[in-house]
């Protein structure tokens, strides 16, 4: 039979152990947020090199000459054409599936 002081000391003990248990847990929770992953440190890089690699000629905004090459005729019926593409519904295609032949008397 266990006396008041031995379960006293036990409880005691119990309650010491989750609060240890519960300050680090806090702890490892805190400190994983703090570090910084990898993918943090590279966040954005794939797009930012795509973007440059798509570019051909990087000093091409310092050029202020107006382009020359097609008439703006032409490039009005271009874009018309351009625009009409998307105004047109095209109908989506039926299909007909028939299982077995029936009436065929054979």
């Amino acid at each position: 039979m266990e006396t008041s002081v031995t379960l006293y000391h036990k409880e005691a003990r119990m309650r010491r152990l989750l609060f240890l248990f519960t300050c680090a847990t806090s702890v490892m929770i805190l400190l994983s947020a703090c570090t910084a992953s990898r993918l943090d440190a590279d966040f954005g890089t794939s797009y930012k090199l795509a973007k440059f690699n798509q570019v051909l000629n990087p000093d091409a905004e310092k050029n202020l000459e107006p382009v020359y090459g097609l008439d703006g005729i032409v490039v009005k019926n271009i874009v018309d054409r351009y625009e009409a593409g998307f105004k047109e519904k095209k109908s989506a295609p039926a299909y007909t599936f028939s299982i077995g032949s029936a009436g065929t008397g054979q």
